[in-house]
Protein backbone atom coordinates (compact mmCIF):
# COMPACT_ATOMS: atom_id res chain seq x y z
CA UNK A 1 0.00 0.00 0.00
CA UNK A 2 1.29 3.42 -1.25
CA UNK A 3 2.70 6.06 1.75
CA UNK A 4 -0.05 8.29 0.31
CA UNK A 5 -2.91 5.72 0.90
CA UNK A 6 -1.60 4.97 4.00
CA UNK A 7 -1.98 8.58 4.96
CA UNK A 8 -5.22 8.75 4.06
CA UNK A 9 -6.23 6.16 6.10
CA UNK A 10 -4.35 7.37 9.12
CA UNK A 11 -6.21 10.80 8.83
CA UNK A 12 -9.60 9.38 9.23
CA UNK A 13 -9.89 9.38 13.13
CA UNK A 14 -8.94 12.71 12.86
CA UNK A 15 -10.95 13.89 10.00
CA UNK A 16 -13.76 11.85 11.82
CA UNK A 17 -13.71 14.25 15.02
CA UNK A 18 -13.47 17.34 12.86
CA UNK A 19 -16.05 16.62 10.81
CA UNK A 20 -18.59 15.44 13.51
CA UNK A 21 -18.09 17.87 16.22
CA UNK A 22 -16.92 20.83 14.35
CA UNK A 23 -19.01 20.76 10.80
CA UNK A 24 -22.27 17.99 11.88
CA UNK A 25 -22.17 19.89 15.50
CA UNK A 26 -22.62 16.60 17.21
CA UNK A 27 -21.73 16.62 20.98
CA UNK A 28 -18.79 14.73 22.01
CA UNK A 29 -20.85 12.56 24.11
CA UNK A 30 -21.88 10.98 20.24
CA UNK A 31 -18.84 11.81 18.17
CA UNK A 32 -16.24 10.47 19.99
CA UNK A 33 -17.75 6.43 20.80
CA UNK A 34 -18.05 6.91 16.60
CA UNK A 35 -14.67 8.38 16.22
CA UNK A 36 -13.18 5.82 18.29
CA UNK A 37 -14.98 2.75 16.79
CA UNK A 38 -13.66 4.43 13.37
CA UNK A 39 -10.12 4.05 15.07
CA UNK A 40 -10.47 0.38 16.22
CA UNK A 41 -11.29 -0.73 13.26
CA UNK A 42 -8.43 0.86 11.12
CA UNK A 43 -5.71 -0.32 13.94
CA UNK A 44 -7.87 -3.70 13.57
CA UNK A 45 -8.19 -4.26 9.25
CA UNK A 46 -5.57 -1.91 8.11
CA UNK A 47 -2.57 -1.67 10.77
CA UNK A 48 -2.92 -5.88 11.61
CA UNK A 49 -2.39 -4.60 15.37
CA UNK A 50 -3.89 -7.28 17.54
CA UNK A 51 -7.25 -7.34 19.69
CA UNK A 52 -5.52 -7.96 22.80
CA UNK A 53 -2.84 -4.85 21.91
CA UNK A 54 -5.97 -2.82 20.69
CA UNK A 55 -7.91 -3.97 24.31
CA UNK A 56 -4.61 -2.85 26.24
CA UNK A 57 -4.84 1.00 24.81
CA UNK A 58 -8.39 1.50 25.06
CA UNK A 59 -7.97 0.11 28.96
CA UNK A 60 -4.63 2.53 29.13
CA UNK A 61 -6.97 5.39 28.13
CA UNK A 62 -9.56 4.35 30.27
CA UNK A 63 -6.82 5.04 33.26
CA UNK A 64 -5.85 8.51 31.60
CA UNK A 65 -9.72 9.52 31.05
CA UNK A 66 -10.03 9.06 34.76
CA UNK A 67 -7.00 11.26 35.55
CA UNK A 68 -8.65 13.97 33.87
CA UNK A 69 -11.90 13.04 35.17
CA UNK A 70 -10.41 13.03 39.16
CA UNK A 71 -8.95 16.78 38.18
CA UNK A 72 -12.74 17.80 36.27
CA UNK A 73 -14.57 16.93 39.46
CA UNK A 74 -12.20 18.73 42.01
CA UNK A 75 -12.66 21.64 39.93
CA UNK A 76 -16.34 21.36 39.93
CA UNK A 77 -16.77 20.49 43.83
CA UNK A 78 -14.46 23.69 44.72
CA UNK A 79 -16.57 25.58 41.75
CA UNK A 80 -20.27 24.49 43.29
CA UNK A 81 -18.65 25.56 47.16
CA UNK A 82 -17.79 28.48 46.75
CA UNK A 83 -21.17 29.12 45.01
CA UNK A 84 -22.79 27.60 47.88
CA UNK A 85 -20.64 29.50 50.67
CA UNK A 86 -21.32 32.84 48.69
CA UNK A 87 -17.77 33.18 48.24
CA UNK A 88 -18.37 34.08 44.18
CA UNK A 89 -20.35 37.18 44.89
CA UNK A 90 -16.93 38.15 46.67
CA UNK A 91 -14.39 37.35 44.04
CA UNK A 92 -16.86 39.50 41.64
CA UNK A 93 -16.42 42.01 43.84
CA UNK A 94 -12.99 41.74 44.11
CA UNK A 95 -12.72 41.98 40.05
CA UNK A 96 -14.80 45.07 39.47
CA UNK A 97 -12.46 46.58 42.33
CA UNK A 98 -9.67 45.92 39.61
CA UNK A 99 -11.22 47.18 36.91
CA UNK A 100 -15.46 46.37 35.50
CA UNK A 101 -13.53 46.15 32.11
CA UNK A 102 -14.57 42.89 31.24
CA UNK A 103 -11.85 42.83 28.96
CA UNK A 104 -9.08 43.78 31.06
CA UNK A 105 -10.47 40.81 33.96
CA UNK A 106 -9.95 38.19 30.93
CA UNK A 107 -6.28 39.06 30.80
CA UNK A 108 -5.74 39.16 34.66
CA UNK A 109 -7.38 36.30 35.24
CA UNK A 110 -6.92 34.13 31.84
CA UNK A 111 -4.01 34.71 30.43
CA UNK A 112 -1.75 36.35 33.89
CA UNK A 113 -3.35 33.38 36.24
CA UNK A 114 -4.05 30.65 33.83
CA UNK A 115 -0.30 30.82 33.02
CA UNK A 116 0.79 30.62 36.48
CA UNK A 117 -1.65 27.39 37.08
CA UNK A 118 -0.30 26.03 33.60
CA UNK A 119 3.55 26.82 34.64
CA UNK A 120 3.07 25.00 37.73
CA UNK A 121 0.43 21.79 37.27
CA UNK A 122 -0.40 21.99 33.24
CA UNK A 123 -3.17 18.57 32.65
CA UNK A 124 -5.67 21.34 31.37
CA UNK A 125 -5.91 22.89 35.31
CA UNK A 126 -5.64 26.25 34.00
CA UNK A 127 -8.99 26.09 32.47
CA UNK A 128 -10.53 24.16 35.38
CA UNK A 129 -9.57 26.77 37.69
CA UNK A 130 -10.05 30.11 35.17
CA UNK A 131 -13.21 28.82 33.27
CA UNK A 132 -15.24 29.07 36.60
CA UNK A 133 -13.92 31.78 38.10
CA UNK A 134 -14.80 34.15 35.05
CA UNK A 135 -18.24 32.70 34.84
CA UNK A 136 -18.78 33.13 38.47
CA UNK A 137 -17.60 37.12 37.64
CA UNK A 138 -20.43 37.28 35.14
CA UNK A 139 -19.03 35.80 31.71
CA UNK A 140 -21.11 33.80 29.58
CA UNK A 141 -19.68 30.30 29.93
CA UNK A 142 -19.27 29.97 26.37
CA UNK A 143 -16.56 32.76 26.43
CA UNK A 144 -15.25 31.91 29.51
CA UNK A 145 -14.28 28.73 28.08
CA UNK A 146 -13.41 29.61 24.35
CA UNK A 147 -10.90 32.61 26.52
CA UNK A 148 -9.33 29.94 29.02
CA UNK A 149 -8.35 28.00 25.81
CA UNK A 150 -7.09 30.90 23.77
CA UNK A 151 -4.31 31.04 26.78
CA UNK A 152 -3.37 27.14 26.26
CA UNK A 153 -0.50 27.98 24.25
CA UNK A 154 2.29 30.17 25.14
CA UNK A 155 2.62 29.03 28.74
CA UNK A 156 2.09 25.43 27.85
CA UNK A 157 5.52 24.78 26.33
CA UNK A 158 7.17 25.47 29.70
CA UNK A 159 4.38 23.98 31.37
CA UNK A 160 4.35 21.55 34.66
CA UNK A 161 7.87 22.59 35.52
CA UNK A 162 9.14 22.54 32.16
CA UNK A 163 7.80 19.06 31.56
CA UNK A 164 6.69 19.11 27.58
CA UNK A 165 10.80 19.83 27.02
CA UNK A 166 12.08 17.76 29.87
CA UNK A 167 10.37 14.94 29.43
CA UNK A 168 8.42 15.25 25.91
CA UNK A 169 11.36 16.66 23.70
CA UNK A 170 13.67 14.45 25.94
CA UNK A 171 12.09 11.46 25.68
CA UNK A 172 11.45 12.09 22.07
CA UNK A 173 15.42 12.57 21.22
CA UNK A 174 17.42 10.77 23.68
CA UNK A 175 19.45 7.89 22.78
CA UNK A 176 18.74 7.68 19.11
CA UNK A 177 21.16 6.86 16.67
CA UNK A 178 20.00 10.02 14.28
CA UNK A 179 20.77 12.27 17.19
CA UNK A 180 23.55 10.92 18.83
CA UNK A 181 25.39 11.30 15.17
CA UNK A 182 24.62 15.12 14.88
CA UNK A 183 25.90 15.72 18.48
CA UNK A 184 28.97 14.10 17.90
CA UNK A 185 29.45 15.58 14.08
CA UNK A 186 28.59 18.98 15.94
CA UNK A 187 30.27 18.70 18.92
CA UNK A 188 27.83 19.40 21.43
CA UNK A 189 26.02 17.69 24.50
CA UNK A 190 22.94 16.31 24.79
CA UNK A 191 22.28 18.61 27.85
CA UNK A 192 23.04 21.89 26.24
CA UNK A 193 21.43 20.25 23.01
CA UNK A 194 18.05 20.06 25.37
CA UNK A 195 18.58 23.47 26.58
CA UNK A 196 19.65 25.07 23.01
CA UNK A 197 16.04 23.80 21.72
CA UNK A 198 13.87 25.27 25.49
CA UNK A 199 15.34 28.81 24.22
CA UNK A 200 14.75 28.83 20.99
CA UNK A 201 11.01 27.45 22.03
CA UNK A 202 11.06 30.80 24.37
CA UNK A 203 11.97 32.83 21.62
CA UNK A 204 9.17 31.56 19.27
CA UNK A 205 6.61 31.65 22.14
CA UNK A 206 7.94 35.21 23.50
CA UNK A 207 6.97 36.79 20.34
CA UNK A 208 4.10 35.24 19.60
CA UNK A 209 2.71 35.23 22.60
CA UNK A 210 2.81 38.84 23.25
CA UNK A 211 -0.41 39.07 20.98
CA UNK A 212 -2.35 36.34 22.72
CA UNK A 213 -3.99 39.31 25.49
CA UNK A 214 -4.74 41.22 22.51
CA UNK A 215 -5.98 38.30 20.62
CA UNK A 216 -8.57 37.17 23.00
CA UNK A 217 -10.02 40.35 23.91
CA UNK A 218 -10.83 40.71 20.52
CA UNK A 219 -12.45 37.32 20.05
CA UNK A 220 -14.34 38.31 23.31
CA UNK A 221 -15.88 41.30 21.81
CA UNK A 222 -16.23 40.01 18.30
CA UNK A 223 -18.42 36.88 19.31
CA UNK A 224 -19.84 38.03 23.18
CA UNK A 225 -20.28 41.47 22.45
CA UNK A 226 -23.77 43.45 21.49
CA UNK A 227 -21.87 44.79 18.55
CA UNK A 228 -20.43 42.18 17.62
CA UNK A 229 -17.25 43.85 17.02
CA UNK A 230 -13.29 43.43 16.54
CA UNK A 231 -12.73 47.58 17.33
CA UNK A 232 -14.18 47.00 20.55
CA UNK A 233 -11.34 44.89 21.06
CA UNK A 234 -8.70 46.64 19.72
CA UNK A 235 -9.38 49.72 21.29
CA UNK A 236 -7.75 48.18 24.65
CA UNK A 237 -4.89 47.39 22.14
CA UNK A 238 -2.25 48.81 23.83
CA UNK A 239 -3.25 48.41 27.48
CA UNK A 240 -2.98 44.55 26.04
CA UNK A 241 -0.03 45.10 23.85
CA UNK A 242 1.63 45.93 27.54
CA UNK A 243 0.44 43.06 29.56
CA UNK A 244 1.70 40.97 27.02
CA UNK A 245 5.09 42.38 27.19
CA UNK A 246 4.78 42.21 30.85
CA UNK A 247 4.42 38.22 30.47
CA UNK A 248 6.68 37.51 27.80
CA UNK A 249 9.86 39.49 28.51
CA UNK A 250 10.33 37.35 31.76
CA UNK A 251 9.35 34.57 30.42
CA UNK A 252 11.50 34.67 27.28
CA UNK A 253 14.44 35.67 28.98
CA UNK A 254 14.05 32.95 31.65
CA UNK A 255 13.87 30.42 28.90
CA UNK A 256 17.10 31.48 27.36
CA UNK A 257 19.52 31.81 30.36
CA UNK A 258 18.05 29.50 32.75
CA UNK A 259 16.00 26.23 31.47
CA UNK A 260 12.60 25.32 30.66
CA UNK A 261 11.22 25.10 34.26
CA UNK A 262 10.47 28.32 35.35
CA UNK A 263 9.11 30.56 31.93
CA UNK A 264 5.62 30.51 32.74
CA UNK A 265 6.27 30.68 36.52
CA UNK A 266 8.44 33.71 36.30
CA UNK A 267 7.16 35.40 33.76
CA UNK A 268 3.36 35.11 35.09
CA UNK A 269 4.09 35.99 38.36
CA UNK A 270 6.21 39.17 37.36
CA UNK A 271 3.09 40.15 35.48
CA UNK A 272 0.80 39.92 37.88
CA UNK A 273 3.19 41.81 40.04
CA UNK A 274 2.62 44.71 37.36
CA UNK A 275 -0.46 44.78 35.77
CA UNK A 276 -2.95 44.73 39.08
CA UNK A 277 -2.13 47.24 40.18
CA UNK A 278 -1.63 49.65 37.30
CA UNK A 279 -5.00 48.49 36.11
CA UNK A 280 -6.49 49.60 39.23
CA UNK A 281 -4.80 52.76 38.28
CA UNK A 282 -6.52 52.88 34.75
CA UNK A 283 -2.82 52.80 33.34
CA UNK A 284 -3.25 52.41 29.19
CA UNK A 285 -7.15 51.61 30.12
CA UNK A 286 -9.96 53.30 27.77
CA UNK A 287 -12.27 55.07 29.66
CA UNK A 288 -14.81 53.57 27.78
CA UNK A 289 -15.55 50.16 30.04
CA UNK A 290 -16.72 47.31 28.23
CA UNK A 291 -19.00 44.50 29.37
CA UNK A 292 -21.22 41.61 28.00
CA UNK A 293 -24.85 42.10 26.64
CA UNK A 294 -27.24 41.98 29.64
CA UNK A 295 -27.64 38.30 30.93
CA UNK A 296 -31.43 38.53 29.65
CA UNK A 297 -30.20 38.31 25.97
CA UNK A 298 -27.98 36.24 25.68
CA UNK A 299 -28.15 33.78 23.10
CA UNK A 300 -29.08 29.73 24.37
CA UNK A 301 -26.02 28.59 22.59
CA UNK A 302 -23.59 30.66 25.17
CA UNK A 303 -25.46 29.61 28.50
CA UNK A 304 -25.12 26.16 30.77
CA UNK A 305 -27.45 24.50 32.34
CA UNK A 306 -25.95 25.94 35.26
CA UNK A 307 -26.64 29.87 34.26
CA UNK A 308 -28.56 31.86 36.16
CA UNK A 309 -29.72 35.45 36.73
CA UNK A 310 -27.77 37.34 39.52
CA UNK A 311 -28.90 40.86 39.80
CA UNK A 312 -26.05 42.47 41.53
CA UNK A 313 -22.41 41.61 40.37
CA UNK A 314 -20.50 43.88 43.05
CA UNK A 315 -21.92 42.65 46.22
CA UNK A 316 -20.88 40.35 48.60
CA UNK A 317 -22.52 37.55 50.41
CA UNK A 318 -23.22 36.65 54.03
CA UNK A 319 -22.63 33.66 55.44
CA UNK A 320 -24.61 31.63 58.36
CA UNK A 321 -23.58 33.56 60.96
CA UNK A 322 -24.64 37.13 59.54
CA UNK A 323 -20.82 37.77 58.37
CA UNK A 324 -19.79 39.26 54.94
CA UNK A 325 -17.31 36.94 53.46
CA UNK A 326 -14.12 39.04 52.98
CA UNK A 327 -12.61 39.08 49.75
CA UNK A 328 -9.40 36.97 51.19
CA UNK A 329 -11.45 34.47 52.72
CA UNK A 330 -13.46 33.78 49.31
CA UNK A 331 -9.95 33.90 47.20
CA UNK A 332 -8.35 31.84 49.78
CA UNK A 333 -9.62 28.06 47.95
CA UNK A 334 -7.96 29.37 44.97
CA UNK A 335 -4.73 30.57 46.35
CA UNK A 336 -4.44 27.44 48.52
CA UNK A 337 -4.62 25.54 45.04
CA UNK A 338 -1.69 27.71 43.51
CA UNK A 339 0.31 27.52 46.56
CA UNK A 340 -0.16 23.48 46.87
CA UNK A 341 0.50 23.26 43.13
CA UNK A 342 3.53 25.25 43.25
CA UNK A 343 5.10 23.23 46.57
CA UNK A 344 4.27 19.40 45.20
CA UNK A 345 5.89 20.77 42.17
CA UNK A 346 8.75 22.26 43.31
CA UNK A 347 9.55 20.85 46.66
CA UNK A 348 11.26 17.39 45.89
CA UNK A 349 10.44 15.88 49.38
CA UNK A 350 7.13 16.68 49.18
CA UNK A 351 6.78 15.93 45.15
CA UNK A 352 8.55 12.68 45.69
CA UNK A 353 6.33 11.13 48.38
CA UNK A 354 2.83 11.92 46.66
CA UNK A 355 4.45 10.39 43.27
CA UNK A 356 5.80 7.49 44.82
CA UNK A 357 2.46 6.39 45.52
CA UNK A 358 1.21 4.86 41.81
CA UNK A 359 -1.45 2.39 40.71
CA UNK A 360 0.17 0.65 38.27
CA UNK A 361 -0.55 -2.15 35.65
CA UNK A 362 2.67 -3.12 33.55
CA UNK A 363 1.75 -5.21 30.34
CA UNK A 364 -1.68 -4.97 30.32
CA UNK A 365 -2.43 -7.99 28.75
CA UNK A 366 0.98 -9.29 28.31
CA UNK A 367 1.54 -6.16 25.80
CA UNK A 368 4.28 -3.84 25.82
CA UNK A 369 1.28 -1.21 27.01
CA UNK A 370 1.48 -0.50 30.68
CA UNK A 371 -0.50 2.32 32.40
CA UNK A 372 -0.62 3.98 35.78
CA UNK A 373 -2.91 6.45 37.93
CA UNK A 374 -1.08 8.40 40.65
CA UNK A 375 -4.01 9.57 42.99
CA UNK A 376 -2.10 11.86 45.71
CA UNK A 377 -0.17 13.53 42.99
CA UNK A 378 -2.61 14.46 40.24
CA UNK A 379 -3.90 17.84 40.88
CA UNK A 380 -7.64 16.30 41.42
CA UNK A 381 -6.49 15.32 45.05
CA UNK A 382 -4.90 18.68 45.82
CA UNK A 383 -8.54 20.11 44.48
CA UNK A 384 -9.88 17.99 46.97
CA UNK A 385 -7.99 19.10 49.57
CA UNK A 386 -9.04 22.33 49.11
CA UNK A 387 -12.48 21.06 49.13
CA UNK A 388 -12.34 19.86 52.56
CA UNK A 389 -10.46 23.00 53.67
CA UNK A 390 -13.04 25.51 51.89
CA UNK A 391 -15.96 23.97 54.02
CA UNK A 392 -14.01 25.15 57.26
CA UNK A 393 -12.59 27.97 55.70
CA UNK A 394 -16.19 29.56 54.74
CA UNK A 395 -18.25 27.63 57.69
CA UNK A 396 -20.43 26.16 54.63
CA UNK A 397 -22.82 23.96 56.53
CA UNK A 398 -23.30 20.41 56.24
CA UNK A 399 -26.27 20.82 53.70
CA UNK A 400 -25.29 23.19 51.46
CA UNK A 401 -21.51 20.86 50.79
CA UNK A 402 -24.12 17.91 50.19
CA UNK A 403 -25.89 19.79 47.35
CA UNK A 404 -22.42 20.94 46.04
CA UNK A 405 -21.35 17.44 45.90
CA UNK A 406 -24.30 16.14 44.22
CA UNK A 407 -24.74 18.94 41.81
CA UNK A 408 -20.73 18.06 40.67
CA UNK A 409 -21.11 14.23 40.39
CA UNK A 410 -24.49 15.40 38.46
CA UNK A 411 -22.45 16.99 35.91
CA UNK A 412 -19.79 14.85 35.14
CA UNK A 413 -21.91 11.79 33.82
CA UNK A 414 -21.89 13.74 30.17
CA UNK A 415 -17.76 14.39 30.41
CA UNK A 416 -17.21 11.00 31.19
CA UNK A 417 -19.00 9.42 28.42
CA UNK A 418 -17.07 11.69 26.34
CA UNK A 419 -13.58 11.33 27.54
CA UNK A 420 -15.04 7.51 27.69
CA UNK A 421 -13.97 7.13 24.56
CA UNK A 422 -11.89 10.53 23.56
CA UNK A 423 -8.59 9.22 25.00
CA UNK A 424 -8.95 5.59 24.10
CA UNK A 425 -9.45 6.80 20.80
CA UNK A 426 -6.36 8.51 21.42
CA UNK A 427 -4.34 5.58 22.91
CA UNK A 428 -5.33 3.11 20.18
CA UNK A 429 -4.45 5.75 17.56
CA UNK A 430 -0.77 5.99 18.98
CA UNK A 431 -0.45 2.43 19.90
CA UNK A 432 -1.14 1.16 16.57
CA UNK A 433 2.35 0.14 15.07
CA UNK A 434 3.61 -3.13 16.19
CA UNK A 435 6.90 -5.14 15.28
CA UNK A 436 7.30 -5.92 12.01
CA UNK A 437 3.44 -4.19 10.96
CA UNK A 438 3.39 -0.46 10.06
CA UNK A 439 4.38 2.25 11.65
CA UNK A 440 1.85 4.03 14.15
CA UNK A 441 -0.38 5.74 12.52
CA UNK A 442 0.80 9.17 13.25
CA UNK A 443 4.11 8.84 11.96
CA UNK A 444 2.76 7.22 8.80
CA UNK A 445 0.74 10.67 8.60
CA UNK A 446 3.29 13.15 9.02
CA UNK A 447 5.57 11.47 6.82
CA UNK A 448 2.57 11.63 4.49
CA UNK A 449 2.65 15.38 5.16
CA UNK A 450 6.84 15.96 5.07
CA UNK A 451 6.48 13.99 1.53
CA UNK A 452 4.20 16.29 0.24
CA UNK A 453 5.58 19.13 1.15
CA UNK A 454 9.32 18.42 0.82
CA UNK A 455 11.59 21.32 1.42
CA UNK A 456 9.10 23.54 2.56
CA UNK A 457 8.74 22.04 6.13
CA UNK A 458 9.56 24.08 8.52
CA UNK A 459 6.25 26.07 7.40
CA UNK A 460 4.58 22.81 8.07
CA UNK A 461 6.08 21.27 10.98
CA UNK A 462 4.12 23.42 13.81
CA UNK A 463 1.30 22.06 12.24
CA UNK A 464 2.24 18.77 12.94
CA UNK A 465 2.77 19.66 16.69
CA UNK A 466 -0.60 20.63 16.98
CA UNK A 467 -2.10 17.80 15.18
CA UNK A 468 0.05 15.41 18.14
CA UNK A 469 -1.62 17.94 20.56
CA UNK A 470 -4.74 17.41 18.92
CA UNK A 471 -5.10 13.71 18.79
CA UNK A 472 -3.22 13.28 21.97
CA UNK A 473 -4.54 15.79 24.51
CA UNK A 474 -0.48 16.81 25.71
CA UNK A 475 2.21 19.18 24.30
CA UNK A 476 4.43 16.00 26.00
CA UNK A 477 2.60 13.55 24.09
CA UNK A 478 2.94 15.35 21.18
CA UNK A 479 6.66 16.08 21.84
CA UNK A 480 7.06 12.43 22.58
CA UNK A 481 5.55 11.19 19.24
CA UNK A 482 7.22 13.51 16.70
CA UNK A 483 10.30 15.04 18.05
CA UNK A 484 12.21 12.85 16.44
CA UNK A 485 10.24 12.55 13.47
CA UNK A 486 10.71 16.22 13.18
CA UNK A 487 14.46 15.83 14.09
CA UNK A 488 15.34 13.64 11.37
CA UNK A 489 13.22 15.76 8.78
CA UNK A 490 14.73 18.49 9.42
CA UNK A 491 18.27 16.53 8.48
CA UNK A 492 16.55 14.98 5.77
CA UNK A 493 15.31 18.55 3.99
CA UNK A 494 18.50 20.64 4.73
CA UNK A 495 16.84 22.62 7.82
CA UNK A 496 18.58 23.11 11.32
CA UNK A 497 17.18 20.50 13.51
CA UNK A 498 16.96 22.38 16.53
CA UNK A 499 14.83 24.88 14.80
CA UNK A 500 12.40 22.12 13.22
CA UNK A 501 12.09 20.40 17.16
CA UNK A 502 11.14 23.88 18.50
CA UNK A 503 8.88 24.72 15.86
CA UNK A 504 6.88 21.00 17.08
CA UNK A 505 7.50 22.18 20.66
CA UNK A 506 5.19 25.35 19.81
CA UNK A 507 2.65 23.76 17.50
CA UNK A 508 2.18 21.12 20.15
CA UNK A 509 1.44 24.25 22.52
CA UNK A 510 -1.07 25.70 20.10
CA UNK A 511 -3.10 23.02 19.41
CA UNK A 512 -4.08 22.44 23.09
CA UNK A 513 -6.30 25.72 21.81
CA UNK A 514 -8.67 22.87 20.12
CA UNK A 515 -8.01 19.39 21.80
CA UNK A 516 -10.73 17.79 22.25
CA UNK A 517 -9.40 16.82 25.65
CA UNK A 518 -9.34 20.20 26.85
CA UNK A 519 -12.75 21.55 25.27
CA UNK A 520 -14.74 18.80 26.77
CA UNK A 521 -12.88 19.24 30.63
CA UNK A 522 -12.96 23.48 30.84
CA UNK A 523 -16.74 22.72 29.49
CA UNK A 524 -17.65 20.18 31.78
CA UNK A 525 -16.05 22.80 34.78
CA UNK A 526 -18.91 24.93 34.10
CA UNK A 527 -21.65 22.57 33.18
CA UNK A 528 -21.40 23.70 29.39
CA UNK A 529 -21.47 20.27 27.14
CA UNK A 530 -22.54 19.39 23.31
CA UNK A 531 -20.57 22.77 22.69
CA UNK A 532 -17.23 21.52 21.61
CA UNK A 533 -17.71 22.09 18.03
CA UNK A 534 -18.71 25.98 18.51
CA UNK A 535 -15.54 26.42 20.52
CA UNK A 536 -13.35 24.43 18.58
CA UNK A 537 -14.42 26.64 15.74
CA UNK A 538 -13.94 29.72 17.61
CA UNK A 539 -10.62 28.44 18.61
CA UNK A 540 -9.33 27.70 15.19
CA UNK A 541 -8.75 31.44 14.50
CA UNK A 542 -6.23 31.97 17.39
CA UNK A 543 -4.49 28.73 16.85
CA UNK A 544 -4.12 29.13 12.86
CA UNK A 545 -2.58 32.79 13.90
CA UNK A 546 -0.33 30.59 16.28
CA UNK A 547 1.21 28.94 13.65
CA UNK A 548 0.94 31.36 10.83
CA UNK A 549 3.57 33.37 12.99
CA UNK A 550 5.12 30.80 14.38
CA UNK A 551 6.11 29.44 10.93
CA UNK A 552 7.25 33.13 9.84
CA UNK A 553 9.54 32.94 13.48
CA UNK A 554 11.04 29.39 12.48
CA UNK A 555 11.94 30.66 8.75
CA UNK A 556 14.09 33.52 9.83
CA UNK A 557 15.34 31.75 12.63
CA UNK A 558 16.56 28.92 10.10
CA UNK A 559 18.75 31.71 8.73
CA UNK A 560 20.55 32.59 11.49
CA UNK A 561 20.34 29.37 14.09
CA UNK A 562 23.26 26.63 13.00
CA UNK A 563 22.35 23.94 15.29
Amino acid sequence: MSLGLLAGLALLPIACVFALIVVFRWPATRAMPLAYLVTCLLALAVWKVPFVHVAAASIDGLVTAASILYIVLGAILLLNLQEEGGAIHSIRSSMFRISPDRRVQAIIIAFFFGSFIEGSAGFGTPAAVTAPIMVAIGFPPLAAVMVALIIQSTPVSFGAIGTPILIGVNTGLSGQTEVLNYLAANNLDFAFYLKSIGSKVALIHGITGTLIPIVLVVMMTRFFGSKKSWSEGLSIFSFAIFAGFCFTIPYTLTGVFLGPEFPSLVGSLLGLAIVIPLAKAGFLIPKDTWDFPKQETWPQEWKSQRTKKDENPGQTLKTEDGQRLSIFRAWLPYLLVAVLLLLTRLWHPLKNALASVVMKWTNVFQTSISTSFQPLYLPGFLFLVVVILTVFIQRIPRKQAKNAVTRSLRILLGPTIALGFAVPMVKVFINSGVPGGLDKMPIVLASGAAALVGKAWSTFAPVIGAMGAFIAGSNTLSNMMFSLFQFATGLKTGAVPGVIVALQAVGGAAGNMICVHNVVAASAVVGLLGKEGSLIRKTLIPMTYYLLVAAIIGIVMLQIFRI
